[in-house]
C-alpha cells in the first residue's frame, strides 16, 4: 500500500523505541492528527488478565466531547423529568416495537426498575451491542433525569473485551493536551480503584482516529496516581 505524504510526515514525528509520559504523548497525539473532521482521542489500556471482566464507570473531567444520543424508556409520570435533562428519545412501548423492527439510531438507554421486564424480550438485539441498561453503570434509576445528566456530563463505562483490552474514547482532538491528559489520567484511576490492588496493566497505548498509536510509559505513570 502507497503511503501517503501526510502519513509520512507522522511517521517521522513518532519513536517506535520510545515510551512517551503522559503529558508528552497527550500533546504528540495533537500533532499527528490530520483528518478535516474532529477525530476522537482514544486510550488502548492491555491488561494481564483475561478471563476475568473489568467492568466500571467514570466521569471524565471534560466529557468525551461527543453528542451522546439518549433513549429515555420512562413511565409517563417521568417524561417531563427527561425532557427537561435533554434526553434524545423520549417514550416508551412505541421505542420498544422500534427497537424490535431493527431502529438502534441510539447511544445509551436509561430506563427504570420496573420496565426491565418489558426490555429483556430486547436482550439478543441490546446485549451483544452493550445497549442493555445495567444499575451497575447507572443506567437503571428511579431518577432518570439524573442519570441522564450524568451522562452527558461525561459519565461512561469500560470493559475489557475477551483478550483483556479496555478501549475507551477519552475526548476529541480538539481538546487541549491538557484536558486529554486528564481524562486519561480520570480513567486509569477509575480502573486502578475497580481493580483494587495488584499491578494489572501491561501497557496503555493512546491514539485518534486514522493516527497512528503511541506508547505510554505506565511506570512513570504510576508516580502521578
Amino acid at each position: 500500500m502507497k503511503i501517503t505524504k501526510n502519513r509520512k510526515e507522522v511517521l517521522k514525528k513518532i519513536d517506535n523505541n520510545k515510551y512517551y509520559t503522559l503529558e508528552e504523548a497527550t500533546v504528540l497525539i495533537k500533532d499527528i492528527s490530520f483528518t478535516k473532521f474532529d477525530s476522537s482521542v482514544d486510550l488502548a489500556i492491555n491488561l494481564y488478565i483475561r478471563k476475568t471482566n473489568i467492568r466500571g464507570i467514570v466521569t471524565l473531567p471534560h466529557g468525551t466531547g461527543k453528542n451522546i444520543r439518549i433513549l429515555a424508556l420512562v413511565t409517563p409520570d417521568k417524561l417531563t423529568e427527561a425532557k427537561e435533562a435533554n434526553a434524545t428519545y423520549i417514550g416508551l412501548d412505541e421505542y420498544l416495537d422500534k427497537i424490535k423492527n431493527g431502529w438502534l439510531d441510539f447511544d445509551v438507554i436509561v430506563t427504570m426498575p420496573m420496565i426491565m421486564t418489558k426490555l429483556a424480550t430486547l436482550g439478543k438485539i441490546l446485549g451483544p451491542r452493550r445497549l442493555m441498561p445495567n444499575p451497575n453503570i447507572g443506567t437503571i434509576s428511579m431518577e432518570p433525569g439524573k442519570a441522564i445528566k450524568e451522562i452527558k456530563s461525561g459519565k461512561i463505562d469500560f470493559i475489557t473485551d475477551r483478550y483483556g483490552i479496555i478501549h475507551v474514547s477519552i475526548g476529541k482532538i480538539s481538546f487541549s493536551s491538557k484536558k486529554i491528559e486528564e481524562n486519561a489520567l480520570e480513567l486509569i484511576k477509575s480502573l486502578k480503584h475497580t481493580m483494587l490492588k495488584g499491578t494489572y496493566v501491561k501497557s496503555i497505548y493512546i491514539s485518534s482516529t486514522m493516527s497512528p498509536s503511541i506508547k505510554i510509559n505506565t511506570n512513570i505513570l504510576d508516580k502521578k496516581l
